[in-house]
């Protein structure tokens, strides 16, 4: 088995899934039947963000590359691949849980939309 690939495999679900929990409410206004998928996806990215968890995916990925021999990294995906592009130096425990809120109050914004669309039709 090719397991660096294996690894970026997982890299790229990763990277999936954190974009639809991120912005997966805006394809709800466009289908409404993704909620239910994207519903209990925000609430695992919300809960991960605010406590500090390591996603399940970030061991697995780091398996992989360990077993393809190359290094694998500390924290997780966030930190390693975005943390450097997106949050700024000096981000708290605070910060972190404000972001998770404010991603969890744009979404209640467009599921708040979808429903009253729905109650009109």
């Amino acid at each position: 088995m090719n397991y660096a690939l294996a690894a970026d495999i997982v890299l790229v679900i990763h990277g999936l899934f954190i974009t639809f929990v991120i912005f997966g409410g805006v394809l709800v206004l466009w289908r409404h039947r993704l909620a239910w998928l994207h519903l209990p996806a925000l609430a695992w990215g919300a809960t991960v963000i605010s406590l500090g968890w390591i996603c399940p995916l970030t061991p697995l990925e780091n398996h992989w590359r360990a077993l393809a021999g190359q290094t694998p990294y500390d924290g997780g995906f966030i930190q390693n691949y975005l943390w450097p592009l997106i949050y700024p130096p000096g981000l708290t425990r605070g910060m972190q849980v404000a972001l998770a809120l404010f991603l969890v109050a744009g979404n209640l914004a467009i599921y708040l939309t979808v429903w009253r669309r729905s109650r009109r039709q």
